[in-house]
């Protein structure tokens, strides 16, 4: 299974997006903000298409979760300085997981951490930086062939729900969730996930939306986040 994230090779702001693939929609990440961005690989659930009970399918947020997931959701706090991210903690899902950094592969798509392990995570390390102004993108796999993953439960997060992540100059960055939204891939909106803020501003995205043995996960779940402490 790869994470819910594919995109070109980073170009210049301003660009327009390239054409839809049959698959995936494909969307640009800048050097710089990430704008027009691709979202919605391949989410074959593996783990349930390998024997995991229908009943046993992710958590998928509620209407009364969803939101603008743009600025405006509440006060936040002032950017911080660029550092690496090293450890992503949302409590009230029990995740407390390490981070690696993801790059663009030569085909184009974005790499994934290994899909045996199970407790890892990513982050898109040509881009924003957890905690500095911009849009800070983070994603995991749902699942593996042994079972649930890293990200499983992040349908389950609610508004208000805190995401810490350590950062390598030992300050942790301190997110509160606005909203929590599941879309399906041909409905993925680029702008409003990926979009360049002028506030720090944190997405968490897993696959979701549904599930079916044939093609696999039908979207993903993403929450959005921004920075509202430090510490």
């Amino acid at each position: 299974m790869s994470l819910p994230l594919r995109a070109r090779r980073p170009s210049r702001p301003g660009g327009g997006p390239g054409p839809p693939g049959r698959r995936s929609r494909v969307r640009r990440i800048s050097n710089v903000a990430i704008g027009t961005v691709t979202a919605v690989a391949l989410c074959t659930g593996t783990w349930l298409l390998s024997g995991g009970a229908a009943s046993h399918a992710p958590p998928q947020p509620s209407a009364a979760q969803a939101g603008g997931g743009q600025e405006g959701e509440g006060p936040g706090a002032p950017a911080l300085s660029p550092s690496p991210p090293d450890r992503i903690a949302i409590p009230s899902i029990r995740v407390d997981a390490p981070l690696m950094g993801l790059r663009l592969t030569s085909s184009g798509s974005l790499d994934v951490p290994p899909a045996a392990k199970k407790n890892l995570a990513g982050w898109y390390e040509a881009g924003t930086t957890p905690g500095e102004r911009g849009t800070a993108v983070v994603a995991g796999h749902v699942d593996n062939s042994e079972g649930p993953a890293v990200f499983y439960d992040l349908g389950a997060v609610k508004k208000g729900a805190l995401i810490d992540v350590e950062r390598r100059d030992g300050s942790v960055a301190v997110f509160t969730v606005d909203a929590v939204e599941v879309y399906r891939a041909r409905d993925f909106p680029d702008a409003k996930v990926y979009g360049a803020a002028q506030r720090p501003e944190l997405r968490v995205i897993t696959c979701g939306g549904g599930y079916t043995r044939g093609t696999g996960y039908q979207g993903n779940v993403v929450v959005f986040a921004h920075l509202t402490g430090s510490r």
